[in-house]
């Protein structure tokens, strides 16, 4: 018998309606300005995101730069009698609001609760975590504790006091208090004990609950107890390689990205996968994961240049849009290296992604 007959017809109908329940259009292209030498490689975006009203947004990578963009200067398309004027084409230094110098190149960037958008927290290649306070746009606090080796990932806890957490090569995820000098490091774990497995992603649950989950490179996801440390709570194994990116839909679930080519969807407290997303490309790169929780919808980037959307009900793509090439010439394919949503919007949202040849394209999307 056909799989598909098996499936009752009301289920069928509900799947459907999910592929096409919201319709996605390009505001913005923001590039480097025609005719700049080497920017295709020097721009190369690694990481982008939203601080939490959603005003503005943050970008870092192999530029050295932190750029912060206004949403609604920047990034919104404009609008004429009610009608979308089209897409706006800009560069980079009329687009951002400013930017501000770091001595390494990043590989994580992470807006500080509680501080009214003025102060980000950034992870960088030579296994340094920074604070910069936006608003005198100076550096406020450096840590540096993992080695020298790179740092893929910084979160910040999301109740008082704050406490920030940082993921590295060197096979540890560290927390530490940001109020105090030096960062006085408050836990430090090693996911796999039997070797250093590089930890590739942390994040502490948005939602309220004190489960901070560790992405690893040795295919497994670590959930730990704040309040205990030493051993995990939970560990979830799935993936065929390793984990770049966690991210909480809700209190109870993951959603984890690998380079195996897919994104799992993980009910914690059942240890078990709910759902698995297949259809981008990715194979060796960190192509980005962003969940938007009220909408249901997860993105992530691509090894062919793309930009993915899933709904949290289908394991199939609901939209893909290859990002737009401004006629660059690479050495190499491009790829979708950051994405990230607009966590506010009823009935519309914004999704931002990057790409390695450094142009930052907004789409906006509207429920039908």
């Amino acid at each position: 018998m056909n799989q598909t007959s098996q499936i009752p017809d009301h289920t069928r109908k509900e799947e459907e309606r999910a592929r096409f329940e919201w319709d996605f259009n390009l505001s913005t292209v923001i590039s480097s300005a025609a005719g700049d030498a080497g920017a295709t490689v020097s721009d190369a975006i690694g990481v982008v995101e939203f601080d939490q009203s959603g005003g503005f947004l943050a970008t870092g990578g192999i530029a050295r730069k932190i750029r912060i963009y206004s949403t609604e200067k920047s990034l919104k398309s404009e609008e004429i009698d009610g009608e979308r004027s089209g897409v706006r084409f800009l560069d980079h230094t009329a687009a951002c609001e400013f930017y501000m110098c770091t001595p390494a190149k990043l590989s994580s960037l992470k807006w500080r609760p509680g501080s009214g958008s003025r102060v980000i927290g950034s992870g960088d290649y030579d296994g340094v975590v920074m604070e910069y306070d936006l608003e005198k746009r100076v550096p406020v606090f450096e840590r540096d504790e993992h080695g020298g080796r790179r740092v893929w990932s910084v979160d910040y806890s999301h109740w008082d006091p704050i406490i920030g957490a940082s993921g590295s090569d060197d096979g540890t995820m560290q927390m530490w208090d940001p109020r105090c000098e030096g960062g006085k490091c408050l836990a430090s774990v090693q996911p796999n004990r039997a070797i250093r497995s590089p930890v590739c992603s942390v994040e502490f649950n948005p939602f309220g609950g004190p489960v901070v989950a560790v992405g690893c490179s040795d295919r497994r996801i670590y959930g730990y107890d704040l309040r205990g440390m030493s051993d995990p709570v939970f560990v979830l194994d799935g993936h065929q390689k390793a984990v770049t990116y966690t991210r909480f839909l809700d209190s109870q679930t993951i959603v984890s990205s690998s380079v195996d080519g897919c994104l799992m969807m993980w009910h914690t407290e059942e240890r078990r996968v709910v759902r698995t997303y297949r259809g981008h490309v990715n194979s060796r790169r960190f192509v980005g994961l962003s969940v938007w929780s009220d909408g249901g919808l997860l993105s992530c980037g691509s090894e062919n240049n793309q930009v993915f959307v899933y709904d949290k009900r289908w394991a199939q793509p609901i939209w893909v849009r290859g990002l737009e090439s401004m006629g660059r010439v690479q050495c190499e394919p491009g790829f979708v290296s950051g994405v990230c949503w607009r966590q506010t919007g009823d009935g519309r949202c914004m999704l931002v992604a990057g790409g390695s040849d450094g142009v930052l394209q907004a789409f906006e999307g509207q429920r039908k």
